[in-house]
């Protein structure tokens, strides 16, 4: 080595340290902190190494330890030069390159040459001497070996060298070879006398450039829903970070960590396709309601307009937006009622998946619809000579916007007729000349009642003489074709597909789509389908006939149950099955695809259920004069228990063309009988002689008084004459109060309101909930003239009992109020529950007919009461229900003793399920194979054998008939268990 003083980089400073010695004490300190490092000559690639030769390239190349190739790439395939290691040496080891020195003579070696600088320092740190050390010769453009560089590492380490070899090296090199095989830094089966190619080197340079430097950050994971953030530092160790607050979806934020004594400050983009929540739902106008997510959705679900609700309102149809981030639901034009005005709705999300499908959207978000924006003409358009466009910029009155007088074009009146395309876009039928023209447009009004923004619109008017082309068509299954045209189409005469006969069941144009629906037998075929579309006319009259090819795409989607809600109505637990689709009627009918069971895992064999099987078939529901094939209602007799149960659905198939079917699945379903807040009645007081009118409005229960369910705010109440939606006047009314717990009193001006103008309509009640915080739905009740209490129903249950309910709290009850037929009756105590009360007459007769029971009335004037003093109503006829359960008169054998029938004392119907009914002979029990209906009062059971009636004892039964239901009159009533013997 030589005895040179030599400069070498410490903590970006320069020190001279003169001699050997030091300059060696300063590359074995390193090199000795690394000893294991270079253990990639035994896995080149370092096998288990997170980070690939490239990566680890380019982390060195941003630290000028490596430098790529003029086109940019690392070449790591390539070899190495021996003046390239050399540079590689000294960045990795912090030498000072040596300028203006020139010790070797190889050609071109210079100076003022590239490598000069790095090879002198090499050369003077004693780490590599040169191919011939006479001549002075580096041979720096010659290619460096394995056996070469395992001299500079056991020379770097200061190994000692054996001096026993086995290795197939140079002479001068089985030392050092043998060393670093010794000490793992070789593998045996290397051939030293190879040239090391760039990834050798790369690998190694990155094992001391780790020892020496704070590993960076090399990647990292978003986990857990930006709340955990998992790091990969260069040296392959990965540190998880927990955040306090979890990362927004795409919004670069900087964690901090400390890792190893190192400090770490990174900039963090939880990358987000898919969305992760809902961020909000908002709307400017009352027939349009768009709900915003932070990244994108599934269209099929997403456009599902069953997948959102707002009580009372119906949607027509669920767009989403290009970027698929945004829903805009668009309510039906035929919609009982448009958006809540300005006042706190609530929107109802289920079953909405993002794009990935690893979220479903259940959400229930609180919104506020307020217009406060004049509509604009937003478009217009000339389709030919013949008629022009008119696009506005939100949701339009029919009745206004096709009203022709409300368009003018250059300032003259039209001469031609309007067809209006709900929700805001006019056809306007008119001869116009060739040219630019101006439309004015006014008095055409939005659902806000604000009337367009009168505007002039420039437009241009061409000829247009070619007919409609097809742009694109598209299917949804084997039913629905869906065909956009290059403009709007007035009208379409024919459609079919494959032959005429296949017509189209259902043909809808809006503007340039034509929407087809094709049922039944006429479905299209699996493969290719031609869509014939005959008489194709645009609105300058030019018509054709167009075929479109298309493959239809199927869905193949499983149904899943993303839900079930339980309410309690009319004394019944009522569980809401939700699928994520529409599903096959025949399936949800079948009562063994869903199986009921407590929490001891038992199945349910009452209240309507037989081997946890519901005995009333599961039906779609009907709401708001829709049905909703996605949802099953499953109906129970009588409330079931409180507590948590499971329940058991499969079998289901969708309404696919071709049905996909569930896979089985496990429902929780939590029964709490805790039925919905809602208004019993509602009358107003025209009796009271002062300045204020009164409206009593009376809950099923008693209401709360603060918070956001609050009884007492006159801003929860307004009334409907008519089709006219009105708000009570509030300026000199004071805020409601409670007559009592469930009773609420507005008071109201009679100089602002009238008696009569109450008189007929209806009141309207939002949001107000009881006092465990149900809340109240939408509710819609008549204003009643009259405080006087009505009679709700009368029920007979038995042949000389009455039943008898009342809208309202009864608390005294006078039997001579009361006439059954002829009969007269006692009042029980009355017994109020849930806004009703139920008093139980026992007559002083029976009832002769129970298939023709008479009629309750009562006196003139009533003195019965309710808890505010108020009379009940006359009643001058109504019917008495039957209540009354049929009873078995005999049980006989028939048809070969392989029936028996059962004969009732009133015409009944029959409900057979499996071990509902049960024959013995002899002790022995007959298995039954079926039960029906063989005449109006008699029940068939068919058994799977014949039998010897003539045994004594042969009798049959039908256990918890009364919990089943499986046998009931007309009216529903159950007999409680059938026993009879059978007779021969």
């Amino acid at each position: 080595m030589s005895d040179k003083s030599y400069q070498i980089k410490e903590n970006n400073q320069v020190m001279i340290q003169g001699g050997e010695k030091k300059v060696m004490k300063k590359i074995l300190s390193v090199a000795l902190s690394t000893a294991m490092a270079f253990s990639m000559f035994a896995s080149v690639a370092f096998g288990d190494d997170a980070l690939t030769s490239q990566q680890k390239f380019d982390i060195l190349k941003e630290e000028g330890i490596f430098t790529g190739y003029p086109d940019g790439t690392a070449g790591l395939d390539k070899e190495m030069t021996r003046g390239e290691f050399a540079k590689v040496l000294v960045e990795l080891l912090g030498l000072e390159p040596i300028q203006n020195k020139a010790s070797f003579n190889d050609k071109n070696y210079a100076a003022g040459k590239w490598p000069a600088p790095y090879v002198e320092a090499v050369y003077a740190a004693g780490i590599m001497e040169g191919k011939n050390t006479t001549k002075m010769i580096f041979d720096f453009n010659g290619n460096i070996t394995v056996q070469e560089m395992a001299k500079v590492l056991v020379t770097v380490q200061n190994l000692e060298i054996p001096s026993e070899t086995n290795n197939n090296a140079s002479n001068w090199a089985k030392g050092y070879v043998q060393a670093a095989i010794n000490a793992g830094l070789i593998n045996s089966s290397v051939n030293p006398l190879a040239n090391a190619n760039r990834t050798q080197l790369v690998e190694v340079a990155y094992a001391i450039y780790l020892a020496q430097n704070k590993p960076k950050v090399a990647s990292y994971d978003v986990q857990e829903d930006g709340k955990v953030v998992e790091f990969t530092l260069a040296n392959s160790e990965k540190v998880k970070v927990t955040l306090e607050t979890p990362l927004k979806a795409n919004v670069a934020t900087e964690v901090k960590f400390t890792y190893n004594n190192y400090e770490y400050t990174e900039s963090v983009t939880w990358v987000v396709t898919a969305a992760t929540k809902i961020e909000g739902v908002s709307a400017t106008n009352y027939k349009e309601l768009t709900v915003n997510f932070d990244g994108e959705v599934d269209t099929a679900t997403a456009e599902n307009e069953d997948n959102y609700k707002v009580t009372g309102v119906t949607f027509e149809s669920a767009k989403l937006s290009d970027d698929k981030r945004s829903v805009t639901l668009l309510v039906a034009e035929n919609s009982a009622n448009n958006l809540p005005q300005q006042k706190d709705a609530k929107l109802e999300i289920n079953n909405v998946k993002n794009s990935d499908g690893s979220r479903t959207f259940k959400e229930t978000i609180t919104f506020r619809a307020v217009d406060t924006q004049l509509p604009e003409v937003t478009e217009v358009v000339g389709l030919g000579t013949k008629a022009f466009k008119v696009v506005f910029s939100e949701p339009v009155q029919a009745n206004t916007a096709a009203n022709i007088s409300n368009y003018k074009i250059d300032g003259k009146a039209i001469s031609g007729w309007v067809k209006f395309t709900y929700p805001n876009v006019a056809f306007i039928t008119t001869d116009i000349a060739v040219g630019e023209h101006t439309l004015s447009v006014q008095g055409v009004t939005d659902f806000a009642n604000f009337q367009v923004k009168p505007v002039d619109v420039q437009f241009n008017v061409a000829e247009d003489t070619t007919a409609p082309e097809v742009v694109s068509v598209k299917t949804k299954d084997l039913t629905k074709v869906e065909v956009e045209f290059n403009e709007s189409v007035k009208s379409v005469d024919k459609v079919y597909h494959t032959s005429s006969s296949r017509t189209a069941d259902k043909v809808e144009i809006k503007d340039n789509v034509v929407v087809l629906e094709f049922n039944g037998d006429k479905k299209l075929s699996l493969g290719e389908n031609t869509i014939y579309l005959q008489g194709v006319k645009d609105y300058s009259d030019n018509s054709a006939n167009r075929e479109a090819k298309v493959t239809p795409v199927l869905d193949t989607t499983r149904p899943v149950v993303n839900d079930v809600k339980v309410e309690v109505e009319d004394n019944a637990t009522v569980m809401t099955v939700e699928f994520s689709k529409d599903v096959n009627l025949d399936d949800i009918q079948k009562r063994d695809n869903f199986v009921l069971k407590n929490s001891k895992g038992e199945v349910v064999t009452d209240k309507g259920f037989n081997s946890g099987k519901p005995v009333n078939a599961p039906a779609y529901v009907v709401k708001d004069a829709k049905t909703y094939k996605n949802r099953v209602e499953i109906r129970s007799i009588g409330k079931l228990p409180a507590g948590t149960y499971t329940l058991e659905v499969a079998n289901i198939r969708d309404t696919a063309t071709i049905g996909n079917t569930m896979l089985p699945q496990t429902l929780t379903v939590e029964v709490t009988n805790s039925e919905t807040l809602q208004v019993v009645r509602a009358w107003v007081d025209t009796t009271s002689s002062n300045d204020d009118l009164y409206i009593d409005v009376q809950f099923n229960r008693a209401v709360a008084v603060d918070g956001n369910g609050t009884a007492l705010d006159i801003n929860k109440y307004s009334y409907v004459t008519g089709s006219a939606y009105k708000v009570f006047p509030t300026k000199n009314a004071p805020q409601p109060s409670l007559r009592n717990a469930e009773t609420v009193r507005i008071t109201l001006p009679k100089k602002d309101i009238s008696a009569d103008e109450l008189k007929g309509a209806e009141l309207r009640v939002v949001n107000v909930a009881d006092l465990n915080g149900n809340y109240l739905t939408t509710a819609q009740t008549p204003i009643a003239d009259s405080v006087a209490i009505p009679v709700k129903s009368a029920k007979a249950t038995a042949e000389d009992k009455v039943t008898v309910e009342f809208n309202g709290n009864i608390t005294s009850v006078f039997s001579s109020d009361f006439y059954f037929g002829t009969l007269r009756g006692t009042a029980g105590e009355p017994k109020y529950n849930d806004g009703v009360t139920k008093v139980e007459f026992t007559l002083n007769g029976k009832f002769s007919d129970v298939t023709n029971l008479p009629l309750l009335t009562t006196v003139a004037n009533p003195q019965s009461s309710d808890n505010l003093g108020h009379k009940i109503a006359k009643v001058d006829g109504l019917q008495i229900t039957d209540g009354i359960a049929p009873k078995a008169i005999e049980a006989r054998s028939v048809v070969g003793d392989v029936y028996v029938d059962i004969e009732f004392n009133e015409e009944i119907n029959v409900y057979f399920t499996p071990d509902a009914f049960k024959v013995y002979v002899n002790g022995g029990e007959v298995k039954v194979k079926g039960a029906t209906k063989a005449s109006a009062n008699v029940v068939r059971v068919e058994l799977e054998q014949p039998f010897n009636p003539t045994i004594p004892g042969a009798q049959v039964s039908v256990p918890n008939n009364k919990n089943g239901k499986y046998i009931v009159d007309l009216e529903g009533n159950a007999p409680d268990t059938v026993y009879e013997s059978i007779k021969y």
